[in-house]
């Protein structure tokens, strides 16, 4: 939850707090009114009120009814605004909650993602792998087969070159008591 969030809820409840005791208050006074005009309407049953003093009590009863008018009013007004309050709160809530959720979700996924990208690396390095060792099988057939040519090549052109060049023959002589071996034809 981050900062200007928990403010703006911590407001929201201060000022929910503050219209719930206005409008106990305002209860309060409508309470006292009512009692108020219960009292002097029981008071009167037996009194025929004198013209001035009932046109001074309609007076204090408009007078009354005007002002719980107006208490009513008032209490409507911040009843609405509770009920605006509690829902913008209500909202806010379920904003933070799918937040948080979000949060978490992606906290999970930035924690799996280096095991995620080893084992995308893995699956594509599978295939190069593989290529490389069969390159290098290839190769290691390759070489066996140019050494094999080589040494073919090499044997065949050393008895081409014996038996294609004719070369003087020179009689042989007698070796001389001292020597050990005549002198080998090349």
């Amino acid at each position: 939850m981050s900062q200007p969030d928990n403010s703006t809820i911590q407001a929201l409840s201060t000022e929910v707090s503050k219209l719930n005791q206005e409008l106990q208050l305002r209860d309060q006074l409508v309470q006292q009114l009512s009692q108020e005009l219960f009292r002097l309407v029981k008071g009167n049953t037996n009194f025929m009120p004198v013209p001035e003093v009932s046109e001074r009590h309609q007076t204090q009863v408009q007078a009354l009814r005007e002002q719980l008018q107006a208490v009513e009013q008032q209490v409507t007004f911040y009843q609405e605004q509770i009920t605006s309050r509690d829902s913008e709160i209500y909202q806010l809530r379920q904003t933070v909650q799918e937040l948080s959720d979000r949060s978490r979700m992606l906290e999970q996924v930035v924690q799996e993602l280096p095991q995620i990208y080893r084992r995308k690396f893995e699956e594509r390095m599978a295939p190069v792998r593989d290529k490389v060792a069969t390159l290098q099988r290839e190769n290691r057939q390759l070489q066996a087969e140019l050494q094999s040519v080589s040494y073919r090549l090499a044997l065949k052109t050393r008895t081409a070159s014996h038996s294609g060049i004719d070369l003087p023959s020179f009689p042989r002589l007698a070796s001389p008591p001292g020597n050990a071996s005549p002198i080998p034809n090349t």
